[in-house]
């Protein structure tokens, strides 16, 4: 086996959501919403499935998909990108991600990576070949220090890996953090992989800046955008890549060995989902939001110290305040003492040096969030 994939242990979202079939749990942990996502847009993909062409779509994508991609991106974000030259269609973020650390890197590069992060992308950089320089960022602002961005980039960095809005921390980086980011990636010649996934779940009148946007990043940097979260659709893994035509270049290269293509019923939904008009997505993030007050106003009332959540479907408690020094401990007796399934924040930084934050994830409906405070009254420091 090769030992990158080997050493890995079993991910801490598949062992809280096994933990929570065996002893009944609400799962708060992995973050899927109860919600079966829009009806039109399911129907859409259904229509085309039993009607529409079922043979491999072309390796870049739909060309209905990648248009709709540029259009939504140009109205929601002032990107402006050639569809038949700067979008690419992938089965998935994961898949996005794991096709430009391939393409962008090679043995010995060395990869910024900022922790807490998607645990896929540490065994992803170490299998390209590249030489992770992890930056940890510190709860609760999670911001950018220049003093650690100047002792991790370098003569051999070539790819800094950015996840914004930032899972799970629930936050935004700030325009101060994207300007500095951007100042390294020049100055050292970098490209910056940038997974956006949450760019449309961001909260309270906040609006996703892509670092594409910002000058002199435009022709660095390679976008990965999801309709999984978009549109509440995790099970269809529909990813879309941006970049500069040189950039894209390479990475539909990797993408061609990777998956080649995706389903074509789903490209054909997703391209009509993206085409929806602005209320439809405020709709959805004040749907959301009223989901995140009511999970955080109940965990409050039980003596719980809430950080805020300004995007995602995610928010997180700081333990500590209720004698409780290991969230993993605290997260296995969740689970099988409380029958409420959540997620350590530890597992999100490769030391496991932040130990005192829990995430739960908001993307139920309101009698789950209920039921899953009720069960967390039993726990011990929390009010009756």
């Amino acid at each position: 086996m090769n030992p990158v994939f080997d050493a890995l242990p079993t991910t801490v979202f598949e062992t809280m959501s096994r933990l929570a079939r065996v002893h009944g749990a609400i799962n708060l942990g992995q973050g899927f919403p109860d919600d079966p996502g829009p009806e039109d847009v399911r129907e859409r993909g259904a229509r085309a499935l039993r009607d529409g062409w079922n043979q491999y779509p072309p390796m870049m994508g739909l060309p209905a998909l990648r248009e709709a991609v540029a259009a939504h991106y140009a109205h929601h974000q002032g990107l402006d990108l050639d569809p038949e030259t700067e979008v690419m269609v992938t089965s998935g973020a994961t898949e996005a991600l794991a096709g430009a650390l391939l393409a962008l890197i090679e043995p010995g590069d060395e990869v910024v990576l900022f922790a807490p992060m998607y645990d896929a992308y540490l065994p992803l950089v170490r299998r390209a070949g590249g030489v992770p320089r992890i930056v940890p960022l510190q709860p609760p602002a999670f911001r950018l220090d220049e003093a650690a961005l100047a002792a991790a980039f370098g003569e051999r960095t070539r790819v800094v890996v950015l996840n914004n809005p930032l899972n799970p921390s629930a936050t935004l980086f700030a325009p101060d953090d994207l300007d500095l980011l951007a100042r390294y990636c020049q100055r050292f010649d970098v490209t910056a992989l940038c997974d956006e996934v949450w760019e449309h779940v961001v909260f309270d009148g906040a609006r996703h800046r892509p670092l594409m946007a910002l000058p002199g990043m435009r022709e660095r940097t390679v976008k990965i955008g999801s309709a999984g979260k978009i549109f509440s659709l995790t099970g269809w893994k529909v990813g879309f890549v941006m970049a500069d035509a040189r950039l894209m270049r390479g990475l539909a290269k990797a993408h061609q060995f990777l998956t080649f293509t995706t389903p074509p019923n789903l490209q054909e939904a997703v391209a009509y989902g993206l085409a929806k008009p602005a209320p439809w997505f405020a709709a959805m993030r004040a749907g959301y939001a009223r989901s995140r007050d009511r999970l955080a106003d109940g965990l409050r009332a039980l003596g719980f110290t809430v950080l805020p959540a300004q995007a995602t479907w995610f928010l997180n408690v700081d333990i500590a305040a209720l004698g409780h020094a290991d969230d993993a401990a605290f997260c296995e007796a969740l689970v099988t003492r409380h029958g409420v399934a959540a997620i350590p924040v530890s597992a999100f930084y490769p030391d496991a040096s932040v130990r005192g934050l829990v995430r739960l994830c908001f993307a139920k409906d309101d009698a789950t969030l209920d039921a899953a405070l009720e069960r967390m009254r039993g726990l011990p420091g929390a009010a009756a």
